[in-house]
């Protein structure tokens, strides 16, 4: 299905080409697009569409229709939505979900484009605006439901908007959830109508007159009178099953089809429908709502490749089909010949590939660990010299203590070899647990499998290890019981390794069968047989591979001299020690990419009761909430975090409940069972967790629950009182004090006095030198060298925004200053061994020379913020005369305000309130990183 663009609206012609929102409203049925100062106000005379287009992180462009239907539209005008909406859809390629949504019945991701809410007003273009206008003069009492005593019961939340004040009356059963969430509304009405200068009062059902508020609230209905309860309903917590009737739209008709189980088979696929077909059955499904009197029933519509996770799910099974997120030329491919196959238009499926990016850690790199192995019920401390050389039939837990933003971070995580057995996954879990709750629950804890480590937990080992068989008692016992052979590694046996990584700070060894099979052409590998040693390297390797190879020779065989072969010149010896040649792969072996992050709050289940989510769309950091817990899916990971006000029950939980997420795999996305963990805590969330929020740390600091913090904002009373971060230094029982090392002395396993055999070659040299010296503060993710790049106060359009209270004011200041933005002088650097200080001065040096010159030269323009402005042509990776001097990190930071809006289609400002993942995604399409 396709439609040619002079068939196409003119109001239609452009859109869904940029992330955001677009909105036309019906008007004498042809769609007119508003202005985005009146996004979010509704009329209830009248119908919209609303188009929302977000950029994915593989760098295609999703597509969401609504449209929104008001209580007072005529069916005429809600109709020619329904039409229209299809109409933009076929423009857009023919893959967007389309939504009907009817006023106060709105779907959770049509309101997540309007937060805290929206506020349908009366009148429409039909009746020429005639929506009640109010002056300074003249403001107009309202409850936002019909102003009425009936109107209040003791299960919801109400507020009450007069000219001085506004009441937020609580309903006795309403939840502390709920009436924090309440009072996001408040504030949008206070600054709204009120400009930011008005009282808040809350008022809890049951108070009496004797209360001031409560009073002056109850003598707008006349004086106090209670009011009546509902008769109680049983909470069994059983769920009616939902009848699902499936029909085919065929030839003008729907027709049911009978079935006993809901399976993908009954739906025609391949089957290509065209652009009236869709229309008319947009009409009967509108005509079938209309004679059932379904008023409140939302429709969806969904095309073959692209259906919702909430379709899907209806079916009892779902097949696997292509990967549509594949950011690959053949994946796009596979999925433009899927779309073609149904008659749609490919034209500009998916923008183009962005650059791969290597994965950053968002981690310290130069705290202290320790590492124990798992031993018949209880864990033994592993020497420094050993505690990167793990056994993949045991359990091993490390405790990794590293300087944070505003404490000493703790990451606490157990890691279970692909054939370790279950009393000691088990005996791991228990015990790393019990390290967590003798911190008090401030260390992020992680559950780990062979395989599917996160970058993290490479740049913290840095080089990392990992041989066959194992030495834990338990293991030794199992293989012994089942006849299995025992292939424990031997130094001066035969052994393979798969060489891994992508430079000295983080590569792994990983012990793999010694057959030619097991080669691929991707890889380097160190193959040995006593002393017998060769380097193998694959076609398809770098310079930095064949580096990071000499790295691990001097960890496996530290003292043996070895013979390098490249991959189609191998000696005879080489392969007799594999068994002969054979096949093997050249693809690289694959890992799961993170995906853009999803956010669901939990619905904490009883014994009996299966665990339910709910998914929160556009999710901010304020959708945490310290009462509940939460799940963050990255699909490469699993973040649980867990407020501080969940009971301790749940806390210790908190494992087992991402280990449900996973096995249900919610968003059907066929999450692996060994898909890593990390559970937080409040107020002790890391950096690679935060980066996925535009983060205050001050807000997890307060005291009370989420009401009680979000009331104190909201009343301008000041803020809530803070936890003052604090370094720590938790002990365990049984736990060695390991001193603190400089980054290369932690991670090196082997001597540095010891005679090396072969000589460095001047590349390796150059390479390691510039992570052998010692950092005060060696992240995996450079910090930024610019403690504010866009400055509120700076911002043009600043000043129009509505005034608002002082505490709002200070709050949303900390809002608007981006996460990756710091002061250095925040950390206390972490003390270093006598003989590390040298390289002190050298890191200055560095640190100096990546600084911006915030000197600015005569005659040269200068941006809001001070810096000198150059032309975008200049500022490009690519650049014929590029820029000098200028902190390459930065890039944007040196356009004009004008020509920075008109590249990234934003002010600078909402730039930096941006993901940093998000950040990186667009400068890399602007050639900027």
């Amino acid at each position: 299905m396709s439609v040619s663009m002079k068939d196409l609206d003119p109001a239609f012609r452009g859109a869904g080409q940029k992330e955001g929102l677009e909105i036309w409203r019906i008007e004498n049925f042809k769609p007119v697009p508003i202005p985005a100062s009146s996004y979010g106000k509704f009329f209830m005379g009248d119908s919209y569409i609303i188009l929302k287009t977000t950029a994915l992180k593989n760098g295609s462009l999703r597509h969401d229709i609504h449209y929104w239907i008001g209580k007072d539209t005529s069916q005429d005008e809600s109709g020619t939505a329904a039409i229209l909406t299809v109409e933009l859809d076929a423009a857009l390629g023919g893959r967007a979900v389309q939504y009907r949504e009817i006023q106060g019945n709105e779907t959770d991701k049509f309101l997540s484009y309007f937060r805290p809410c929206i506020m349908p007003q009366p009148g429409g273009v039909a009746s020429g605006f005639k929506h009640v206008e109010v002056n300074e003069q003249e403001h107009e009492t309202r409850l936002y439901v019909p102003f009425a005593r009936s109107s209040l019961n003791h299960d919801d939340i109400f507020i009450l908007d007069t000219k001085s004040k506004i009441f937020q009356f609580n309903g006795s059963n309403s939840s502390i959830q709920e009436r924090a969430k309440a009072l996001e509304v408040v504030q949008y009405i206070k600054d709204t109508f009120h400009e930011g200068k008005c009282e808040v009062a809350a008022v809890e059902d049951g108070r009496l007159m004797a209360d001031a508020e409560a009073g002056e609230f109850w003598g707008f209905f006349g004086g106090f009178a209670p009011l009546p309860r509902r008769a109680p309903v049983e909470d069994n917590e059983k769920y009616e099953e939902t009848v699902f009737k499936l029909l085919c739209f065929n030839q003008g008709k729907l027709e049911p089809i009978n079935y006993e189980s809901l399976l993908h088979e009954l739906l025609k696929t391949n089957k290509t429908t065209s652009l009236q077909e869709r229309k008319s059955a947009s009409e009967a499904a509108e005509k079938l709502l209309s004679d059932d009197n379904r008023t409140k029933t939302h429709v969806i519509k969904v095309i073959e490749g692209f259906e919702t996770v909430m379709f899907k799910s209806k079916f009892k099974e779902w097949p696997q089909t292509p990967d549509l997120k594949l950011s690959s030329e053949d994946g796009r491919g596979k999925v433009a010949a899927l779309l073609k196959r149904q008659g749609l238009n490919v034209k500009g499926l998916m923008k183009a590939a962005p650059a791969k990016e290597e994965p950053q850690a968002y981690i310290d790199c130069t705290g202290s660990l320790q590492v124990w192995r798992i031993n018949d019920k209880d864990k033994i401390l592993l020497p420094s010299a050993d505690q990167s050389k793990f056994y993949t039939g045991d359990c091993y837990i490390f405790q990794y203590m590293y300087p944070g933003d505003d404490k000493e971070e703790c990451l606490i995580g157990s890691w279970f070899g692909k054939k370790s057995i279950e009393e000691d996954r088990v005996t791991a879990i228990s015990l790393a647990s019990k390290m967590v709750e003798s911190a008090k629950f401030q260390a992020v804890q992680t559950r780990l499998y062979e395989g599917k480590e996160p970058i993290q937990f490479f740049v913290i080992f840095q080089s990392f290890q990992v041989f066959k068989g194992g030495l834990s008692s338990g293991y030794k016992k199992f293989i012994a019981e089942n006849g299995i052979d025992d292939d424990t590694y031997l130094e001066d046996g035969l052994a393979l390794f798969r060489i891994q990584g992508s430079g000295p700070e983080n590569m792994q060894a990983i012990q793999v069968d010694a057959a030619a099979s097991s080669m691929n052409s991707s890889y380097s590998y160190i193959l040995h047989d006593g002393n017998t040693v060769f380097t193998w390297t694959g076609n398809l390797t770098t310079s930095l591979d064949q580096e990071v190879v000499e790295r691990q020779l001097d960890i496996i065989k530290p003292n043996s001299q070895s013979r390098s072969q490249k991959e189609g010149s191998e000696t005879d010896q080489f392969w007799s020690l594999l068994g002969g040649k054979s096949e093997y792969p050249s693809q690289k072996i694959g890992r799961a990419n993170e995906s853009d992050p999803h956010l669901f709050s939990c619905i904490l289940p009883k014994v009996h009761i299966a665990l339910r989510i709910k998914e929160i769309y556009h999710f901010t950091q304020d959708d945490l909430m310290t009462e509940d817990v939460f799940i963050l899916d990255c699909h490469s990971d699993i973040f649980v975090w867990v407020g501080q006000q969940v009971d301790v029950k749940v806390r210790l939980q908190a494992l087992d409940i991402g280990e449900k997420f996973v096995k249900l795999d919610f968003l059907m996305e066929n999450l692996s069972s060994d898909t890593p963990i990390f559970v937080i805590m409040e107020g002790s969330e890391p950096t690679f967790f935060t980066r996925f929020f535009t983060w205050d740390s001050a807000k997890s600091l307060m005291h009370g629950n989420s009401y009680q913090r979000k009331l104190s904002i909201v009343k301008g009373g000041g803020s809530p009182a803070l936890d003052k971060p604090k370094r720590r230094t938790p002990t365990y029982s049984g736990r060695s004090t390991v001193q603190d090392k400089s980054q290369h002395s932690r991670s090196m396993s082997f001597s540095p006095e010891r005679v090396r055999v072969r000589g460095r070659s001047p590349a390796f040299t150059a390479l390691a030198a510039n992570f052998e010296s010692a950092n005060s503060r060696n992240l995996s993710t450079p910090p930024p060298v610019v403690k504010k790049l866009y400055p509120k106060s700076a911002t043009p359009d600043s000043s129009s925004a509505p005034s608002k209270s002082s505490a709002t004011a200070s709050l949303t200041g900390s809002f608007d200053r981006p996460k990756s933005v710091k002061d250095g002088s925040e950390l206390e650097k972490p003390k270093q061994e006598e003989d590390a200080k040298e390289g002190i001065n050298t890191m200055t040096s560095r640190v100096e020379s990546l600084t911006i010159n915030e000197d600015v030269k005569e005659n040269e323009p200068e941006d809001d913020e001070g810096l000198p402005v150059y032309p975008y042509d200049r500022l490009i990776t690519t650049a014929a005369d590029p820029v000098t001097e200028i902190d390459v990190t930065r890039r944007e930071t040196y356009l004009s305000s004008a020509e920075f809006k008109d590249k990234f289609g934003m002010t600078k400002e909402a730039f930096s309130k941006l993901p940093k993942w998000k950040q990186n995604r667009m400068k890399i399409a602007l050639q900027l990183f």
